[in-house]
């Protein structure tokens, strides 16, 4: 017999992204628009926080800068973009069609503690890279102590 561990905070955590997926899509639609394999589709994401800054990681493979759009309202972060279907190959000449086409738009809270002036975005390798800056007076600052 194997003991597993049992994680109840990760599985809450996966069943609320499920949720919140299940809800940002359209629910009374199929999702095909018009060409097969064309479709609103969520990249993955990752989001982490480090000490000066919190970053997303978002794989969008396939999609050019140009296609992409990123804004920041309050404390709102919005990633919108669409990935072009491949027009050089003929339908009639693929055997099988798995990659996803479409438009996508992604929604972020993110806390207030941040800096709008230190936002970087980049995109290599298929993955968007975004880095919001914390603002300096939410940083831990060491205090020194003065022997007297």
């Amino acid at each position: 017999m194997t003991v597993l561990k049992w994680k109840p905070y990760g599985d809450l955590v996966r069943l609320s992204d499920r949720i919140n997926r299940l809800f940002e899509n359209d629910l009374m639609s199929e999702g095909i628009k018009g060409t097969e394999g064309y479709t609103d589709w969520n990249p993955s994401t990752d989001i982490y926080e480090t000490k000066d800054s919190y970053v997303f990681k978002i794989e969008i493979p396939g999609i050019k800068k140009d296609d992409i759009e990123i804004d920041l309202k309050e404390n709102i972060l919005s990633i919108r973009g669409e990935k072009k279907e491949n027009t050089e190959i003929k339908k009639e000449n693929y055997h099988r069609v798995e990659s996803f086409c479409g438009s996508f738009s992604r929604s972020f809270t993110i806390p207030k503690d941040i800096n709008p002036k230190k936002i970087e975005a980049t995109l290599k390798d298929g993955i968007l890279e975004l880095k919001i800056g914390k603002a300096d007076e939410i940083k831990a600052k060491k205090i020194q102590i003065e022997v007297k």
